[in-house]
């Protein structure tokens, strides 16, 4: 049986717990309005500086992961850059470099392409495998092991499989690496023929320009359908900032292809709010199975895009280049009045 002085001490007690929650309720109010309101700070900061990075988007993007104090690359794109820090890349794994494959008809591209022989000098490849680097160094002066974290890249690399998908955002977030280096870049795919140097048909106004499997006619549409295996990028802060929003969104869209990713975040608010200017290079000059470069007066490159299949991209690049032979052989006022057209697609049908 407890005592009146017990009873009047468990009272006491109680008062003065009941006494310290109220004395604590003050500060935590004033904690959720203080983070409600650095919170609303920086969301209304976003959207009211067209200049400036985003801010409160950085705290959803970690940054990549950068290969960091790497002499080897560094090396690499310096001896391969021209006089604006500009390098051309490409990745390459085994399959693509074998004898015969998709390497040499590549290759074999800007040497029978118009003011393209010269461009080899600053073409970067990066091998993902040790056959790949050994077979890129006995045919090309600049090229660099990437490392892959484990993942096997050896191997034909299935379209939209674990380990193409792996491969596309290694890509991704390789190429922000060469951005943050202070490198613009062309990047391109291995299975594109480089028929003519493209550097007077990208826009000067542009950070990012890229390729389309289909060109609705005007680049500034961001309707277009853009593929990624294209694209002309210019090193700074809003490119840096982009590759890695870009890299990172893939834990939002899991399983999606590096391409359709960009299609579904190219409208972000956030891409508008830091000026990045986009623009889509026309098919007419950036052509590709998907959408034909009709003009071989015109055209730049040709993709084997639209196609799976590694040796049926090799059957139809190598009649392309024949075709191009043939144009090639005309005197120039026939290549002015003559129509050509492509034999292809035929196994890529």
């Amino acid at each position: 049986m407890k005592t009146s002085a017990e009873s009047n001490n468990n009272a006491s007690v109680a008062r003065g717990g009941h006494s310290n929650l109220v004395a604590r309720r003050p500060i935590q109010i004033f904690f959720i309005f203080f983070v409600g309101f650095a919170l609303m700070f920086m969301f209304v900061y976003n959207y009211t500086s067209p200049v400036t990075i985003p801010v409160f988007s950085q705290y959803f993007i970690a940054p990549t992961t950068t290969i960091d104090n790497d002499k080897k690359l560094e090396n690499v794109l310096r001896n391969a850059s021209m006089e604006n820090n500009t390098v051309i890349i490409t990745t390459l794994n085994d399959a693509w470099a074998e004898p015969n494959s998709i390497f040499d008809i590549f290759l074999e591209s800007f040497h029978v392409g118009i003011e393209t022989e010269k461009l080899l000098d600053h073409l970067v490849v990066i091998t993902l495998d040790e056959k790949a680097h050994a077979r890129c160094q006995a045919l090309h002066p600049h090229c660099y092991q990437l490392e892959t974290k484990g993942t096997n890249f050896t191997n034909e690399a299935f379209f939209m499989t674990k380990v193409y998908l792996d491969m596309m955002w290694r890509r991704i977030e390789f190429l922000g690496t060469v951005l943050e280096l202070g490198y613009s870049f062309i990047f391109t795919d291995t299975d594109i023929m480089w028929l003519r140097n493209p550097f007077n048909r990208f826009y000067d106004d542009a950070d990012f320009q890229i390729a389309c499997d289909n060109f609705n006619g005007d680049s500034n549409d961001l309707n277009n359908l853009p593929n990624g295996g294209f694209t002309y990028v210019k090193s700074n802060e809003k490119t840096i900032w982009f590759y890695k929003f870009w890299f990172n969104s893939r834990s939002i869209y899991p399983r999606i292809l590096t391409q359709n990713v960009l299609n579904k975040i190219k409208m972000n608010p956030l891409i508008h709010d830091i000026n990045l200017k986009i623009r889509f290079l026309n098919t007419t000059y950036f052509g590709g199975f998907c959408q034909i470069s009709k003009d071989f007066n015109e055209v730049c490159t040709m993709h084997a895009n639209c196609c799976v299949g590694l040796d049926n991209k090799i059957n139809d690049l190598k009649i392309l280049l024949q075709d191009w032979a043939k144009y090639m052989k005309l005197p120039d006022k026939r290549k002015v009045e003559a129509h050509p057209s492509w034999s292809v697609p035929q196994s890529c049908k």
